[in-house]
């Protein structure tokens, strides 16, 4: 069974930074597709930025220009690096993964919590 673990969050002030960090059980080159979500109380699960077996990053236009999605295929990690966060950004940040054969397996992290304070 895949493991997903999401490090990093915490309070930050009002146009601070903080870097996420998801480390995964297995190679992250056996999947296809790998993305940070957000969810707050009583919301949908959004997602901000994705990057492909490829290389192509893909961002919500809500945190384009502000947050930057990298992998570390050595320590099999996923990391989000949030600059000039707001207090809209405040919620739980799910790291996914997802492979696409032989069949589609999506992946989830137990989440790690984002508060920022104005």
């Amino acid at each position: 069974q895949v493991q997903l673990v999401e490090s990093g969050g915490g309070v930050v002030q009002s146009g601070g930074s903080l870097r996420l960090s998801c480390e995964a059980s297995r190679s992250i080159a056996s999947f296809n597709i790998m993305g940070w979500y957000r969810q707050g109380p009583g919301e949908e699960r959004e997602s901000l930025a994705m990057i492909i077996t490829d290389g192509t990053r893909i961002y919500a236009d809500s945190v384009k220009g502000r947050f930057t999605i990298s992998r570390d295929s050595a320590k099999n990690t996923l990391y989000l690096q949030m600059n000039n966060l707001k207090p809209e950004d405040t919620d739980v940040y799910y790291c996914h993964a997802k492979t696409l054969l032989p069949s589609t397996e999506n992946y989830w992290g137990r989440g790690t919590r984002v508060t920022v304070s104005s």
